[in-house]
């Protein structure tokens, strides 16, 4: 995966992870909600039911009251009870029924094949005794049980709610019910609100997470083409200033063969023809001058040598930085005129594949910067080695200059490109100046996996 690709992932994996957990917080609360909410609409239902209930029994208990209160209590009388209750209805499925204490049917109003049958172990599709569930209400005082039963007019199981109470003198439980599917309704209802209210609200984040994502997509695909095209121009720059410092050596180089060591070769050679011609003469003086082209001829080899030094010092291959420095330090204070001091710990450290050269071009700009622009009188090198890494310092005793401006000029070789020499390897620059005093500190990191 491309470095730009990677940056627009690690930009949006997090906003995406963060959506996911706003979107499980959200699911959760509002399943949350949507319970509550249907327990309280249930919970509601049922109280109105609950009361309900209670009245259709004190209804029946007040129209029956006269027969059980009579106190005969006879067989006439309780069958006379059984037929009212058996008249009474309310809605569709509305009706009562009546149970001794050992849980046989004494009258049902909807399901008459039931009377007389002992159901006191029958049970519902839950395993619950319904039987002895009623009776344990009605005998408690509690009153209301719920429990599945067969609805009359659907013929399917329906849980119901019965309230039932006990006639004691007789040993009857009388009871009614109501079904409770639009309790069940109510619910499913409030469940549905929320499960949709759910998907409204997925479907605002999904929108709101995609504008999201899209927006740091498209922001960070305009950052990496800006990044990219800053980066193209750079480079091309940095392309431009390689061409542009190539043509400047060969300048340098041509100017030297061309100024120095062509016209020196051309004096040679005018001088050993004068001294061949001089000599067919049979002449003494073409000695002289044959004695005069060899010395010129060294002197070419001189120039030669001096040129071959600068584009590169054959003691770096030999002796080794050090020497290579101390060279440079001696040849330059014969040129320059200025005093130069020059110290070293006699540490050739083992430094990475080209840090050698660099550092040696380094002095080597150092010194060019300093005979150019310092007006300086003396120039110290100091070269050691410390914990893990070789440290360069050069020092004169010149005018000083402004570092901020120096480093910011576009052009030239310069400290710019020391400063590039040096972060290549990893390495530190610092630079320093005030009138009498500039300092250039370096410090190159030792290979860390020596030869």
């Amino acid at each position: 995966m491309q470095l730009k690709h990677k940056i627009v992932a690690l930009g949006i994996l997090p906003l995406v992870l963060a959506i996911a957990v706003i979107c499980a917080l959200v699911i959760s609360l509002n399943r949350q909600l949507g319970d509550q909410q249907a327990q309280l609409i249930e919970d509601s239902i049922l109280a109105s039911k609950r009361a309900e209930l209670k009245n259709y029994v004190e209804m029946a208990q007040s129209l029956i009251a006269p027969l059980y209160a009579d106190g005969h209590g006879d067989a006439s009388a309780q069958q006379k009870v059984l037929e009212e209750l058996r008249k009474l209805s309310f809605g569709l499925d509305g009706y009562f029924f009546v149970y001794d204490r050992n849980g046989r049917s004494l009258m049902h109003a909807r399901q008459s094949d039931l009377v007389g049958k002992d159901l006191w172990n029958m049970t519902d599709p839950h395993g619950l005794p319904v039987i002895q569930a009623l009776l344990n209400s009605a005998a408690s005082g509690e009153g209301f049980q719920r429990y599945a039963w067969n609805k009359p007019s659907s013929g399917q199981v329906t849980d119901k709610l019965a309230y039932v109470v006990m006639l004691d003198h007789w040993g009857w439980m009388l009871g009614t019910g109501i079904y409770l599917e639009d309790v069940e309704r109510a619910t499913q209802q409030a469940r549905d609100e929320v499960a949709e209210g759910i998907r409204t609200t997925m479907l605002a984040i999904a929108a709101v997470a995609l504008v999201a994502v899209l927006f740091v997509f498209i922001s960070g695909m305009t950052l990496n083409v800006s990044e990219h095209r800053l980066a193209d121009k750079k480079l091309q720059r940095l392309t431009q200033r390689i061409v542009s410092l190539q043509e400047e050596e060969r300048s340098r180089v041509s100017r030297e063969l061309h100024d120095g060591i062509s016209q020196v070769l051309v004096s040679i050679k005018f001088q050993f023809e004068l001294a061949s011609h001089v000599l067919e003469k049979g002449q003494d003086r073409g000695l002289g001058i044959l004695r005069e082209a060899i010395e010129r001829l060294g002197e070419a080899i001189g120039e030669v040598r001096s040129l071959s030094h600068d584009l590169r010092s054959s003691l770096l291959d030999t002796l080794g930085l050090p020497a290579a420095i101390g060279q440079l330090a001696a040849e330059f204070e014969q040129r320059s005129g200025l005093v130069v001091s020059y110290s070293n710990d006699g540490c050739d450290c083992d430094l990475v594949d080209g840090a050698h050269v660099s550092l040696f071009r380094i002095v080597q700009e150092g010194l060019t910067n300093i005979e150019r622009h310092a007006q300086a009188k003396s120039v110290s090198i100091t070269l050691q080695g410390c914990e893990g890494a070789v440290r360069l310092t050069l020092v004169d005793d010149g005018i000083g200059f402004n570092v901020a401006q120096v480093e910011h000029r576009q052009a030239g070789i310069g400290l710019r490109n020391i400063r590039e020499r040096v972060e290549h390897f990893g390495g530190r620059f610092v630079l320093t100046s005030v009138p009498g005093r500039s300092e250039l500190d370096v410090l190159l990191p030792i290979n860390p996996n020596p030869r």
